[in-house]
């Protein structure tokens, strides 16, 4: 049980909405209950069907799914699959046993039955850096801040503008294709120390997107397993994304020509 502490810091923050996949009723509606009194926001399903047609009707859209490893029908890592193609969510596998390999490999962590908020928590902050906080760019505000933009023109000229914002996208364009091939050579080290980079140059002009995404490239572990690539992998799919919304917004905001890559 939670001391009052304990409940009064998990009210505190905003936790992640949860999508539970779990054929067992019993273990379903248990689970369920004890995230949703540790504070989570959590959706279920019975099946892996009924989870697909949850996420298609976009009343769910989850940052976490929980799936439970040994269902019948479509299930394991052919669910994985599924579940990527209809979410950014982080895929978290759940079972009362070991799961099979491929299933371990497919998904981003692992949760032993029974579980509680505090399991999850811990899952999320050293195995998923990348995939518990997705992308959020419904506004330009998220991709460049308007406060920095701002303090900007307050000192120099839109030229002086200009060509900064021109350096940081053109280095951005640099740093994806080095990021690129650290990835495929699975060199984790040099991944933190690009990711690094990304944070700190872009953090200094306000691309937040691309800040963000730096500093959790920054925090993936050294060890270059299976989970921790495929979430390298997906930064880089968000940070070319980043970098395209940057540009567009610099287009837009000061008609600075960049082609980041």
């Amino acid at each position: 049980m939670h001391t009052r502490l304990m409940h009064d810091l998990l009210s505190q923050r905003e936790l992640p909405t949860v999508l539970l996949i779990d054929d067992d009723l019993i273990s379903r509606e248990v689970a369920a209950t004890v995230l949703t009194l540790d504070g989570y926001t959590v959706h279920t399903a019975a099946d892996g069907k009924s989870a697909l047609e949850t996420l298609a009707g976009g009343s769910c859209v989850p940052e976490v799914i929980l799936v439970d490893a040994q269902m019948p029908g479509l299930a394991g890592a052919a669910l994985i699959t599924k579940l990527r193609a209809r979410s950014r969510a982080a895929v978290v596998a759940v079972s009362g046993s070991l799961p099979p390999e491929e299933v371990r490999r497919a998904a981003d962590g692992f949760l032993s039955k029974p579980f509680n908020g505090v399991a999850l928590e811990h899952v999320l902050a050293h195995r998923l850096p990348a995939s518990a906080n997705p992308r959020k760019t419904d506004s330009s505000d998220s991709v460049i801040s308007p406060e920095t933009l701002a303090q900007l023109r307050r000192q120099m000229p839109e030229s002086g503008i200009r060509e900064i914002y021109a350096a940081v996208t053109a280095d951005l364009g640099r740093r994806l294709t080095a990021l690129e091939a650290a990835i495929s050579r699975q060199d984790m080290a040099e991944v933190r120390r690009i990711g690094h980079a990304i944070k700190g140059g872009c953090g200094m002009v306000g691309a937040l997107e691309a800040a963000r995404l730096g500093a959790l490239l920054e925090a993936l572990p050294t060890e270059p397993t299976g989970n921790h690539l495929g979430n390298s992998a997906r930064l880089l799919s968000d940070l070319r994304a980043a970098a395209r919304d940057l540009e567009r917004i610099l287009a837009s905001e000061l008609s600075v020509e960049t082609s980041p890559g």
